[in-house]
């Protein structure tokens, strides 16, 4: 047993025999092929423990299907597609705080290295190199000679082409549905797409629309089947509410609700503004039972919530 083991040497030497010899760079033969690949890590930011713990995981199996004689391909990319790294190269050359402090003490980039990185495509160059250079410190038996990255125009057919497949195959079709919004960038967001905001979910409520004379007053909600039981629908004195045309209707909605209608397949107009204190005391008429219903002063209600009113429900207000 050595008495002074170094496994930075150790390890250096055998990633270094093992890129000579081409021990995973696998050609054509009479053995089985086996192909293998892991998700790949996304290009904002280094490497980390979970990217490792995934990595080891693909490495491991590979290592094993060697071993029992197989010809393994396991080959690796970068995802550097998705609006977060255009965002990141914004916040960056805005030299927003939260950004600078996170790239510049957690990821220990130097803060002439991170001033460089303003547009997307310095971004995917500078996490690209480093998390390869990780990759190849750990010595992962990754085939180097096939990398790339989601934007080489390589790729970009070849997900064309699976869309393709699966939209003759009619398992993709075009359709509307509820998605999250980006309103700075005026595109559709996920998960993975998001900077800020990751709590923002799609939430499915039932519209009612109690009517006062030719001006609907719309209450969002999760409880439609409470409508028998409303007593009084809530406003918010203190907010200013919204004459919107939408759909040919006249509805009274917070400002914050108009701007919502606006990014939905509704046809939207901007009317004129009235205060919440001139809707306290009017009646309105329930939709379904046909009894009116007094409008009734509540600072508790949020105009960012649904449509800024509140129908009241004994127990479910």
């Amino acid at each position: 047993m050595l008495e002074n083991y170094s496994a930075k040497e150790i390890e250096a030497k055998w990633q270094k025999t093992w890129e000579e010899n081409a021990v995973f760079q696998p050609e054509p033969d009479d053995r089985q092929k086996f192909f293998l690949t892991i998700p790949y890590p996304y290009l904002n930011g280094n490497l980390h423990a979970g990217h490792t713990r995934t990595f080891t995981i693909g490495d491991a199996v590979a290592r094993f299907r060697r071993m029992q004689g197989k010809n393994v391909l396991f080959p690796m990319a970068f995802h550097a597609t998705g609006t977060p790294i255009v965002g990141l190269s914004e916040l960056i050359a805005n030299k927003d705080p939260l950004i600078w402090g996170v790239y510049t003490k957690l990821h220990g980039i130097p803060e002439e290295e991170l001033s460089q990185l303003n547009t997307p495509e310095k971004i995917v160059l500078y996490f690209r190199k480093e998390a390869k250079q990780a990759m190849q410190s750990i010595g992962y038996s990754i085939d180097w000679r096939r990398e790339f990255t989601t934007t080489d125009p390589a790729y970009s057919k070849f997900i064309e082409w699976q869309y393709g497949i699966l939209r003759r195959l009619d398992y993709v079709v075009k359709g509307s549905h509820p998605v999250r919004w980006c309103p700075h960038d005026r595109n559709p967001v996920e998960d993975h797409d998001i900077l800020k905001g990751e709590d923002a979910t799609i939430m499915d409520f039932a519209l009612i629309k109690f009517r006062m004379g030719d001006r609907v007053l719309p209450c969002a909600t999760l409880r439609p089947e409470t409508v028998f039981g409303v007593t009084n629908l809530w406003l918010n004195p203190d907010v200013t509410y919204v004459l919107a045309r939408v759909n040919g209707e006249t509805w009274v909605v917070s400002k914050e609700a108009y701007e919502k209608l606006t990014f939905t397949d509704r046809t939207v107009a901007f009317g004129a503004e009235i205060s919440g204190k001139e809707l306290i005391g009017k009646r309105v008429t329930n939709p379904l039972t046909g009894t009116e219903v007094l409008v009734l002063p509540a600072a508790f209600v949020d105009p960012d919530n649904g449509s800024g009113i509140v129908m009241s429900v004994p127990a479910h207000a």
